[in-house]
Protein backbone atom coordinates (compact mmCIF):
# COMPACT_ATOMS: atom_id res chain seq x y z
CA UNK A 1 0.00 0.00 0.00
CA UNK A 2 1.60 3.28 -0.77
CA UNK A 3 1.26 6.08 1.75
CA UNK A 4 1.10 9.66 0.72
CA UNK A 5 3.82 11.09 2.91
CA UNK A 6 3.80 14.93 2.08
CA UNK A 7 4.59 17.55 -1.38
CA UNK A 8 7.75 17.54 -3.11
CA UNK A 9 7.37 21.03 -2.83
CA UNK A 10 6.77 21.29 1.48
CA UNK A 11 9.92 19.38 1.67
CA UNK A 12 13.39 21.42 0.88
CA UNK A 13 16.57 19.67 -0.20
CA UNK A 14 18.68 19.29 2.40
CA UNK A 15 15.49 18.22 4.77
CA UNK A 16 13.29 15.62 6.42
CA UNK A 17 9.91 14.68 6.79
CA UNK A 18 9.09 12.40 9.97
CA UNK A 19 6.08 9.63 8.64
CA UNK A 20 3.95 8.94 11.83
CA UNK A 21 3.42 5.42 10.66
CA UNK A 22 4.33 2.56 12.74
CA UNK A 23 6.96 2.25 13.13
CA UNK A 24 7.89 5.93 11.81
CA UNK A 25 9.34 6.24 8.49
CA UNK A 26 11.84 8.58 7.69
CA UNK A 27 11.82 10.96 3.90
CA UNK A 28 14.57 12.50 3.07
CA UNK A 29 15.21 14.79 -0.11
CA UNK A 30 19.04 15.28 -0.68
CA UNK A 31 20.47 17.65 -2.27
CA UNK A 32 21.24 15.95 -5.53
CA UNK A 33 17.47 16.83 -5.37
CA UNK A 34 16.54 12.41 -5.13
CA UNK A 35 14.16 10.77 -2.27
CA UNK A 36 14.29 8.43 -0.03
CA UNK A 37 12.66 6.75 2.78
CA UNK A 38 14.18 4.73 5.66
CA UNK A 39 12.72 3.81 9.32
CA UNK A 40 13.28 7.05 11.24
CA UNK A 41 14.54 5.17 14.23
CA UNK A 42 18.48 3.97 14.72
CA UNK A 43 19.51 1.09 15.42
CA UNK A 44 21.23 1.37 17.98
CA UNK A 45 18.78 3.30 20.52
CA UNK A 46 15.67 5.54 20.27
CA UNK A 47 17.11 8.16 18.49
CA UNK A 48 14.95 9.56 15.65
CA UNK A 49 16.87 9.82 12.16
CA UNK A 50 14.72 12.79 10.72
CA UNK A 51 16.70 14.88 13.55
CA UNK A 52 19.75 14.22 12.13
CA UNK A 53 22.48 15.50 9.90
CA UNK A 54 22.07 14.65 6.10
CA UNK A 55 25.15 14.77 4.01
CA UNK A 56 25.25 13.60 0.19
CA UNK A 57 22.88 9.97 0.95
CA UNK A 58 24.25 9.57 4.30
CA UNK A 59 22.21 10.50 7.73
CA UNK A 60 23.94 11.12 10.86
CA UNK A 61 21.91 9.83 13.78
CA UNK A 62 21.67 12.62 16.29
CA UNK A 63 22.28 10.54 19.41
CA UNK A 64 25.31 8.86 18.87
CA UNK A 65 26.91 9.69 15.70
CA UNK A 66 25.74 6.45 13.91
CA UNK A 67 25.73 7.05 10.13
CA UNK A 68 23.68 5.14 7.58
CA UNK A 69 23.04 4.81 3.76
CA UNK A 70 19.54 6.05 2.49
CA UNK A 71 20.12 3.87 -0.45
CA UNK A 72 20.59 0.60 1.28
CA UNK A 73 20.36 0.90 5.17
CA UNK A 74 23.62 0.04 5.80
CA UNK A 75 25.61 0.94 8.61
CA UNK A 76 28.76 3.18 7.66
CA UNK A 77 29.86 4.20 11.17
CA UNK A 78 29.11 2.65 14.81
CA UNK A 79 28.05 2.13 17.32
CA UNK A 80 24.97 0.87 15.74
CA UNK A 81 25.59 -2.52 13.85
CA UNK A 82 22.03 -3.24 12.34
CA UNK A 83 21.00 -1.84 9.26
CA UNK A 84 18.00 0.36 8.75
CA UNK A 85 14.97 -0.69 6.47
CA UNK A 86 14.67 1.26 3.24
CA UNK A 87 11.06 1.54 1.65
CA UNK A 88 10.37 1.94 -1.95
CA UNK A 89 9.61 6.19 -2.69
CA UNK A 90 7.64 7.20 -5.61
CA UNK A 91 7.37 10.73 -6.84
CA UNK A 92 3.78 11.48 -8.54
CA UNK A 93 1.91 14.88 -9.44
CA UNK A 94 3.77 16.15 -7.00
CA UNK A 95 3.50 14.36 -4.25
CA UNK A 96 5.58 11.61 -2.43
CA UNK A 97 4.34 8.08 -1.57
CA UNK A 98 5.76 5.51 0.69
CA UNK A 99 5.52 1.50 0.05
CA UNK A 100 6.80 0.22 3.32
CA UNK A 101 9.06 -2.61 3.57
CA UNK A 102 7.68 -5.99 4.33
CA UNK A 103 10.49 -6.69 5.96
CA UNK A 104 10.88 -6.63 10.02
CA UNK A 105 12.56 -3.61 10.90
CA UNK A 106 15.66 -3.64 13.14
CA UNK A 107 14.50 -1.59 16.43
CA UNK A 108 16.55 -0.99 19.88
CA UNK A 109 14.94 -3.03 22.43
CA UNK A 110 13.28 0.96 24.08
CA UNK A 111 11.62 1.04 21.15
CA UNK A 112 10.56 -2.17 20.51
CA UNK A 113 8.70 -2.06 23.72
CA UNK A 114 7.20 1.04 23.61
CA UNK A 115 5.88 0.10 20.06
CA UNK A 116 4.40 -2.81 21.48
CA UNK A 117 2.87 -0.91 24.11
CA UNK A 118 5.04 -2.10 27.28
CA UNK A 119 7.51 -0.16 29.16
CA UNK A 120 9.94 2.20 27.69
Amino acid sequence: MMIPACRLADLPRGEAYRLESDPPVAVFHTEDGEVYAIDDTCTHQDASLSDGWLEGCEIECPLHASKFDLRTGSVDAPPAKLPVRTHQVLVEDGMIYVLLSEVPPNLPPCASARLAGGPA
